[in-house]
């Protein structure tokens, strides 16, 4: 199953720099390691703000939600996860 999910990330603003700058390397790792594997398709950052629009394919929801809470910035963000279906006027 596919699914678009947009996360926002919300960073406490009295958060040690070296703390924040961490929890990013680990998150970097973290997704790359998705991507490589074929679980994170597609990833497009937001103009302007700390949040992206990603899709994921995972066979089940709970698939889904063991790959996002295993985001190292999962404590810190809004998620907002739209599962997708073929559309039946597509050509692909």
């Amino acid at each position: 199953m596919l699914y678009l999910v947009h996360m926002r990330v919300e960073l406490p603003p009295d958060m040690p720099t070296a703390e924040a700058d961490a929890l990013k390397a680990r998150e970097r790792a973290y997704s790359q390691s998705l991507q490589v594997a074929g679980q994170w398709p597609h990833l497009w950052r937001v103009v302007g703000e700390y949040a992206n629009y990603s899709v994921f394919d995972a066979p089940d929801h709970d698939t889904l939600h063991t790959l996002l809470s295993g985001l190292p910035l999962f404590a810190y963000m809004r998620l907002q996860v739209t599962p997708l279906a073929r559309h039946p006027s597509s050509i692909r």
